[in-house]
């Protein structure tokens, strides 16, 4: 299991396990790279490589990006309250839910920066699990327990305090693409704890059927992205869930003007009825698209960890490491997990492609091997 220091491996363990407490382990720089908090897959993406590294799904729709180029000129004055209320009635219109209930977000990740605001005791983080809640909880000085599943991560096995206040978890998850039935979350709900879903690969799941974002629990928060599925990560756009009051709260530190005029009009647009269809479509693609690139792994010897349902699979190699860096002098990038907590460098992350570049992957894998 990667890791930057031994503050962070102090973990809450699945029943059965035995709590430890790891200390601090030298490595190259290279490998502390690997276990930053910070680092996410667009660092190992560079220009002109095969990208499996990132969970963007290919180029923006051509209507997206022409309708985004009609809006350049409107960025000469300050975004319009107009703009705001029809992004924010396109995510009510698709969620059922009324407008007070909605946080327009600069990308998902904004959603976890502001978690502080709610001022939580004790967070209990599902893991594995995208780092930036810990990153920013951390920050803030509020407690953290590391909840690890066991492999393949199902969170029955979950064993968490009920002094925790808070649990934030992601359905479907990144890294493990496991998708969690709505029921097993539900199920971790007490008076006066507050559950966090990071769905921002929720899209991607065929008919949606696990997410929660409709459900209009009072303590339940759910963040969500259009970046992935749109492939607008350099925009920054998504939008956060919750009761009004919640919502009043996280939003009470941010700036004026917290959303650009692009940014609104590109959520309006991804929850209208092309955005609709056009998740639809990638949703259909990457399960046969998943469904063939799991199959060509196992048969080419690759273990696939886990049941993925999202747009990335994980697979663990002898000396992962090393096989990351010699794709990537081949061309190809890869995700290491050495920085999610409960995996080991010898996890790799890899987003959901067409059998043709899967196969040019796998070419280029043998000749590692």
């Amino acid at each position: 299991m990667g890791g930057i220091d031994g503050e962070r491996h102090r973990l809450i363990l699945p029943v059965g396990w035995t709590a430890v407490t790891f200390g601090v382990v030298r490595r190259s720089e290279a490998d502390m790279d690997l276990t930053a908090l910070d680092r996410h897959g667009d660092i190992d993406a560079t220009a002109g490589m095969v990208d499996f590294a990132v969970n963007v799904r290919g180029a923006t729709p051509v209507w997206l990006r022409d309708e985004l180029r009609h809006r350049i000129d409107d960025v000469a004055r300050y975004p319009s309250r107009a703009d705001e209320l029809a992004a924010v009635r396109a995510v009510g219109d698709t969620h059922g839910r009324p407008p007070s209930e909605i946080l327009l977000l600069a990308g998902a990740a904004e959603g976890f920066a502001l978690l502080p605001n709610l001022r939580p005791r004790r967070v209990a983080l599902v893991q594995p699990s995208f780092t930036e809640p810990e990153r920013v909880l951390r920050a803030a000085g509020i407690a953290v327990d590391q909840v690890v599943l066991p492999e393949p991560w199902h969170l029955d096995t979950a064993d968490i305090d009920d002094d925790v206040d808070m649990i934030v978890l992601g359905n479907p998850t990144n890294p493990t693409s496991v998708l969690h039935p709505r029921s097993a979350v539900e199920a971790l709900r007490r008076p006066g704890r507050t559950i966090v879903v990071d769905e921002a690969f929720a899209d991607v799941t065929v008919g949606e059927p696990e997410s929660l974002a409709s459900s209009g629990f009072d303590d339940v928060i759910v963040i969500r992205s259009v970046t992935k599925t749109f492939a607008l990560a350099g925009l920054r756009a998504g939008y956060l869930l919750a009761a009004a009051p919640v919502v009043a709260r996280l939003a009470s530190t941010r700036p004026h003007w917290p959303m650009g005029t692009l940014q609104l009009a590109a959520i309006e647009m991804c929850l209208g009825e092309r955005g609709h269809a056009h998740a639809r479509h990638e949703a259909q693609t990457v399960t046969t698209d998943r469904e063939a690139m799991v199959a060509a792994l196992t048969e080419a010897g690759v273990e696939v960890c886990g049941t993925p349902a999202a747009s990335f699979v994980v697979v663990r190699v002898a000396d992962g490491t090393s096989v990351k860096n010699h794709l990537a002098q081949g061309g190809f990038a890869v995700r290491s997990c050495a920085n999610f907590v409960g995996m080991t460098p010898d996890h790799l992350r890899l987003a959901v492609r067409d059998p043709a570049t899967v196969a040019r992957l796998l070419d280029a894998w043998k000749d590692v091997i």
